[in-house]
């Protein structure tokens, strides 16, 4: 049967109408969008199924519609990427344990500035309530770093670590030991502070407190790569198409110890970027205004200027524990994404028969107010027994970034 072209005009308009229908009845499926951390939506995109968003709520599948990270006081984010490590100084010390080598770091956060008395104290005053006396003791910095047979710094084993003229000057005489005890109990103290902040059930989890974006990330040591990753801060040399003008042997621009600029950083032309030991007897220049590399001992955990990504006296003041163990041939072991040593895998204390290594032998960088200029270049390392404690190490405290921001 041969349809007219009447009846093909008339078909033709039927399939269109019924074209239509479908599409309009597909348009009214619901489209759920770019779904973000941010912006989650109302309803599964899998299921249809409604979320709930009251934080408290633990009887309905919980969605979070504030995703970002709290990242806790006192920390600076640290954008990571790729870097080359190691030493750029001349190994005058023949250690020959830090050779250079490019490595990825990821993102992460890391304090401002060393931890200080007043903030050691804190944690004391909190752990008095929790712990009994004698394990309260063994937290106490040692104040007998400060005595010494043949000079008269014992008065401060009494003032140092307690008298308030100290108060922000960085802690001294504590352990590696310490120092992640420390880190352990700032977790959780200021996860408990956010958690009564945003009311939300002391009876849930960690894992429910994660979900919601509440649990903080750990309070840690930060592994060797990221603290001389960090300390190098080489964000400041470079241009947009990931070329980086010039290596640094320091935190800071030039080859040396002193401000090459007027005005950068905050300081005169010449003046030093650290507070470190300038020669043998010389720990702070001669008397005047003001002497030129902040104080005779440690000075205060914001003078002198910071580096690029902020951080103060990456270079100076103290030494800072890190995580790592020790091995003189870690840069052959390391992984080139996040390196770090937990252990002495692939490199046994075996290798060294005459030496006296163990895993019980943690890294500490960045020199110190009685170190010389070469200690304070952030590809230098050494190492103490993590039960030890000095009067020129203490430490900071870093974080890892979970995720990016609205994603």
């Amino acid at each position: 049967m041969r349809l007219s072209n009447k009846s093909w005009g008339m078909w033709t308009a039927a399939l269109a109408i019924v074209a239509g229908s479908i599409l309009t009845s597909c348009n009214k499926t619901p489209g759920y969008g770019r779904r973000t951390a941010n912006n989650p939506g109302k309803k599964s995109a899998t299921t249809g199924a409604e979320f709930s968003f009251d934080e408290n709520d633990s009887t309905n599948f919980f969605v979070a519609k504030n995703a970002e990270q709290i990242p806790g006081p006192n920390l600076k984010f640290i954008q990571g990427g790729r870097a080359v490590l190691g030493s750029q100084e001349e190994d005058v010390m023949a250690f020959r344990d830090n050779q250079e080598r490019t490595v990825t770091i990821s993102n992460f956060y890391m304090d401002e500035t060393e931890i200080t008395n007043n903030d050691y104290r804190e944690f004391l005053f909190a752990m008095k309530k929790n712990v009994s006396a004698d394990s309260l003791l063994k937290l106490e910095p040692s104040e007998n770093v400060w005595s010494g047979a043949m000079s008269f710094n014992d008065l401060y084993q009494s003032y140092y670590f307690r008298f308030p003229g100290f108060n922000f000057y960085p802690v001294a005489g504590v352990s590696w030991v310490q120092a992640n005890v420390y880190s352990k109990w700032r977790t959780e103290y200021v996860q408990e502070i956010i958690r009564k902040e945003r009311e939300i059930d002391s009876t849930f989890t960690k894992n429910q407190l994660i979900e919601r974006g509440v649990a903080m990330a750990d309070f840690r040591l930060p592994n060797e790569g990221e603290w001389e990753y960090a300390a190098k801060a080489m964000i400041g040399t470079q241009y947009l198409d990931e070329n980086q003008e010039y290596g640094r042997i320091y935190p800071w621009d030039g080859r040396g110890v002193r401000n090459p600029y007027n005005v950068k950083r905050k300081g005169k032309q010449g003046d030093f970027l650290a507070n470190f030991k300038r020669g043998r007897g010389d720990y702070a220049g001669i008397a005047g205004n003001q002497r030129n590399d902040g104080e005779i001992l440690p000075t205060n955990v914001y003078d002198m200027a910071p580096n690029d990504f902020g951080l103060y006296h990456m270079a100076g003041n103290m030494n800072e524990w890190v995580y790592d163990i020790y091995r003189p041939l870690s840069y052959q072991d390391f992984d080139d994404l996040n390196p770090l040593r937990k252990d002495g895998v692939y490199d046994e204390v075996d290798n060294y028969e005459t030496s006296m290594l163990s895993d019980e032998f943690r890294v500490y960088k960045g020199g110190s107010w009685k170190d010389v200029a070469y200690w304070l270049a952030p590809g230098t390392r050494r190492f103490m027994h993590q039960d030890s404690a000095t009067n020129s190490i203490g430490f900071r405290c870093a974080m890892i970034s979970i995720g990016e921001k609205g994603k």
